[in-house]
């Protein structure tokens, strides 16, 4: 059962490893992909801006939790 619950993690780890990876260790030291020099080095890797920011995600004008439904 807890099998289960991980096989879209190694599905993952196998499909992208060096993504996956990335993206852990991104984690574990809480980057802000929005700032240098991260921000600059993925511009350099890519040719472009290839990330979101966290302050244009809010142009609706709300702040807070936003409510969803699950199907």
């Amino acid at each position: 059962m807890f099998l289960d619950e991980l096989t879209p993690v190694f599905r993952e780890l196998v499909g992208h490893p060096v993504a996956f990876l990335g993206g852990v260790v991104s984690g574990l030291l809480r980057l802000n992909l929005s700032e240098d020099p991260v921000r600059s080095w993925l511009d350099h890797q890519s040719g472009s801006r290839s990330y979101s920011s966290t302050s244009s995600g809010a142009t609706n004008g709300k702040n807070g939790p936003q409510s969803i439904s699950i199907d």
